[in-house]
């Protein structure tokens, strides 16, 4: 981002255009694989280094915009995190349900010695004991992770819409990048001194 803008500011916003138009073949772009293969980062960057591109754009409606993505981004991924937790709120369920038909089975059972009733009441229990195990050992944990990672990527885009606004309400390049990194979760966040560093390089290259 900070290239980028940097390009922007000393060239002129037209001479970013080629690098938003094909991402793959910008030699800005191509130097974060990592970012090229999140298409769905680089779209919501290009689409938003177009508005400002194109001129006449409101930076109060392009933050409304920003935030209608983003939020429409998390619910769209909330849709599969909310079937994983269905499904681990339901196991304790199935797991009822098998002990009960493991219940009946030894009601109807009664005529036979007690050692061999013992074993039957251990087999229905079995399938509660399975469904709270898988529910809360299991499926619970994944949805909760699906969650963790949503929330992550949740922040890649406020981080980017942070330096881009910043930038539509004419910060510098460096001071852009500096509202981004504080909208970083803390274990991802680099120090002042790192992203300094980091700029340094940027301009040597």
């Amino acid at each position: 981002m900070f290239e980028v803008l940097s390009k922007a500011r000393k060239e002129g916003l037209m001479s970013i255009e080629a690098d938003i138009e094909d991402t793959h073949a910008s030699p800005i772009f191509s130097k974060y694989p990592k970012i090229l293969s999140d298409h769905h980062v680089v779209d919501f960057i290009s689409d938003y280094l177009r508005m400002m591109v194109s001129g006449n754009i409101n930076p109060m409606e392009m933050e409304n915009l920003m935030d209608l993505e983003i939020e429409t981004h998390h619910t769209e991924g909330h849709a599969p995190i909310s079937a994983v937790q269905g499904l681990a709120d339901g196991m304790p369920a199935f797991g009822i349900v098998a002990a009960v038909m493991g219940v009946v089975h030894v009601m109807e059972s009664l005529f036979l010695p007690p050692s061999q009733l013992g074993i039957l009441i251990a087999h229905a229990l079995v399938g509660t004991f399975l469904g709270i195990l898988l529910s809360y050992g299991f499926v619970a944990p994944i949805a909760a992770a699906m969650t963790h990672r949503l929330e992550d990527e949740a922040v890649i885009y406020k981080s980017i819409k942070m330096i881009l606004m910043a930038s539509v309400n004419g910060a510098a390049p460096q001071a852009c990048v500096e509202f981004g990194r504080k909208a970083l979760f803390s274990p991802d966040r680099p120090s002042f001194a790192e992203l300094e560093e980091h700029i340094k390089q940027a301009r040597s290259k």
